[in-house]
């Protein structure tokens, strides 16, 4: 399973600016012309003159780290600066107070950890000492509200940032839930592509091979007997089946006969394999999905090569029913038959072909049943379900219609 991929680190002193970056650059522009006004019309042009420079000193330190920061590159050195060049100002005018708002979120955003802390509680205490002397050093609220205010704000943004490194983990792990599942996924549509191409080997050249190697057989003992040319008439046949067959099965072309009846495809696929069989095809026929059709094919093709390779039968039989929603299949043959209950487990030497045709019915929501007794013959029946509309095919007649190989 690939491993998942690590979600990028988060940078902290890279914010990206937003809406909230561009309010606070905004305020912080709109305060800072506010305060200047305020201050220049209650002070006198030689108080003037100072604090108006280290005004512009701290707005191009301010503008220069917002256009740094927009475009990327490194401007948390500057920080530092600006907050020591903010706390002369605030102290020496306590007017420009308001703007500790915009410098603090500055701070937070540049940096994390001590840095944070540090840098904000510098805005903090600057603020709290500037407001304290505007009060003529009486009123102590103007010192404790900067501080409880920058208590305040430092814990809610410590809420905010612990809930965005949360909501960060949160999506990591959804993100590498999804790709293990995808993994997991892949898994499973390889391991049920696997076991499909097996069921379809085992039902095409598998048995194709074993009858044709029982014929073979058979023919070699009887040779040069006439009948060993008709086995070898079949083998040859079989064989010519199996390689058409397995080109399909690499093309993805597995079902024979596409166009043909689907009772004469049945009794066609059977008489591969069995001489003396009969076709019944009950109920009203209509067009089946292709892949019931081929469903059903293959289990045809299983459970003849089986009687021919198990049962040691006279005779077998194919009835084909067409109910409102359902088509069922019944194949039974007069042999040997055998215990359900005491089948092996498959092996190398065979015991796939009861589970490949269970499989087969039971992935398309439909019911497979074997009723068998030793010495009294086997029933291999399926059931699928079908749609219930639909127009007979036409070459099969509604009713009952009886077939016999040649």
């Amino acid at each position: 399973m690939p491993a998942a991929a690590t979600p990028p680190p988060v940078s902290v002193d890279r914010p990206e600016l937003g809406r909230i970056d561009a309010v606070v650059h905004l305020s912080f522009a709109l305060l800072m012309v506010t305060s200047g006004v305020r201050y220049v019309l209650r002070h006198s042009p030689a108080d003037n003159v100072p604090v108006l420079i280290l005004v512009a000193a701290v707005c191009a330190l301010y503008a220069g780290i917002a256009v740094l920061a927009q475009r990327r590159r490194p401007w948390t050195p500057w920080v530092f600066t600006l907050v020591v060049g903010w706390a002369a100002l605030v102290i020496l005018a306590p007017s420009f107070a308001w703007c500790s708002l915009a410098v603090f979120f500055l701070c937070r955003a540049a940096f994390s950890g001590w840095a944070a802390y540090l840098a904000g509680g510098a805005t903090a205490v600057s603020t709290a000492i500037g407001l304290f002397r505007l009060s003529g050093s009486t009123d102590i609220a103007m010192l404790l509200g900067p501080l409880a205010a920058g208590g305040l704000l430092t814990l809610v943004y410590d809420r905010m940032e612990h809930d965005t490194a949360l909501q960060r983990q949160l999506a990591a792990e959804v993100s590498d839930a999804q790709q293990q599942l995808a993994a997991s996924a892949r898994d499973a549509g390889v391991a049920a592509e696997r076991e499909r191409v097996s069921r379809e080997i085992h039902d095409t050249v598998t048995q194709g091979l074993a009858s044709g190697v029982l014929l073979l057989e058979a023919a070699l003992r009887t040779w040069p007997d006439p009948a060993a040319r008709t086995d070898i008439s079949k083998a040859g046949s079989l064989l010519r089946q199996n390689l058409a067959d397995t080109r399909s099965l690499v093309h993805e072309l597995s079902v024979p006969r596409t166009d043909a009846p689907l009772a004469e495809a049945l009794l066609e696929a059977a008489s591969l394999y069995l001489e003396n069989v009969q076709s019944t095809v009950t109920g009203e026929a209509r067009p089946v999905p292709a892949d019931v059709r081929h469903a059903l094919l293959r289990v045809t093709q299983s459970a003849a090569a089986n009687i021919r390779l198990h049962a040691n039968a006279g005779n077998a039989s194919l009835t084909l029913g067409y109910l409102p929603c359902t088509v069922t299949l019944d194949i039974y043959d007069d042999g040997r038959g055998f215990d359900p209950g005491a089948l092996a487990e498959p092996s190398e030497s065979g015991g796939y072909g009861l589970r490949a045709m269970r499989q087969r019915v039971e992935q398309l929501g439909g019911v497979f049943a074997v009723e068998s007794v030793p010495g009294e013959g086997t029933i291999v029946a399926a059931q699928l379900p079908v749609p219930a509309t639909g127009h007979a095919q036409p070459a099969e007649v509604p009713g009952e219609m009886r077939v016999e190989a040649p």
